[in-house]
């Protein structure tokens, strides 16, 4: 297995500082990435079923967080809980500074494959093992969907399922060539040899917030890579919705964000 990067294509990554408190080193071939930012228990109970599921049996699994302040990450209970590594991003930028934290290390360590699901415990992780699959098959996205048949969405707040089902994922399937159902949210799966396509270059300082999540799912496909969608579960809990997004701001940054990448303005020049 070839785990090196080009000098050329390395040097010109862009990505956050980050410090790393925990790291047990490779052991797997895949790692599962993990976005967090004071999920409070949410985290501990999505460590729990992954615990449960022995999916540290066959992917590294690493916290990449955003600068969580509310004692969710100790270190002695990650470890218990199976976690290999853990990242603090101390430099600019949210969701997508945290993605190429985590990325940009996972590629260094040598990985073949990258699984992200975000940390607030709303995806089952039962079907890590099939993304797994899915890239030893030789699939480089890997995206998952309530939607499809097979998918279970439970308590979608109604304008979110409106929006994906009508704005998000239509307008991401005309202007990338695949049919898509459920492009918002960030269970999904990535080759390595995709990662580090130059004509891709997810490690630039435009993606700061949601851009990279809606540019990969416009550009990948563009490119000629073999992408996939597999039915998952994704519950919402009763009352308040567990979201970094704001119901009127953020979901207008949202859709500034696919137009923005509909139309190209996150294409590598």
């Amino acid at each position: 297995m070839n785990t090196s990067i080009d000098t050329s294509v390395r040097t010109s990554w862009q990505v956050p500082t980050f410090n790393t408190p925990l790291w047990l080193e490779r052991q797997h071939t895949y790692c599962v990435v993990i976005p967090v930012i004071n999920e409070g228990a949410r985290i501990g109970s999505l460590l729990d079923r992954m615990a449960t599921l022995q999916i540290a049996a066959m992917a590294d699994i690493i916290i990449v967080d955003g600068g969580s302040t509310d004692g969710s990450l100790a270190i002695d209970r990650l470890q218990a809980q199976g976690v290999r590594g853990l990242l603090v991003k101390t430099g600019p930028g949210k969701l997508s500074g945290q993605l190429r934290c985590a990325y940009a290390f996972a590629l260094d360590q040598g990985y073949e494959g990258i699984i992200s699901i975000d940390g607030n415990d709303k995806d089952d992780p039962a079907a890590i093992p099939r993304f797994i699959e899915e890239l030893q098959q030789g699939l480089d996205f890997v995206q998952a969907s309530r939607f499809v048949p097979g998918g279970v969405a439970e308590n979608t707040p109604l304008s979110r399922d409106f929006a994906i089902r009508f704005i998000h994922a239509p307008m991401l399937s005309l202007f990338s060539g695949f049919n898509w159902t459920d492009t918002t949210q960030g269970f999904r799966a990535y080759s390595r040899k995709m990662l580090l396509d130059p004509k891709i270059a997810p490690f630039r300082n435009i993606f700061q917030t949601y851009e990279l999540l809606a540019y990969l799912s416009y550009r990948v496909p563009k490119l000629g890579y073999r992408c996939v969608e597999l039915p998952t579960i994704r519950r919402y809990p009763k009352g308040e919705v567990p979201t970094k997004i704001s119901s009127f701001k953020g979901n207008l940054s949202v859709l500034q964000v696919l137009f923005k990448a509909c139309f190209g303005a996150y294409n590598c020049k």
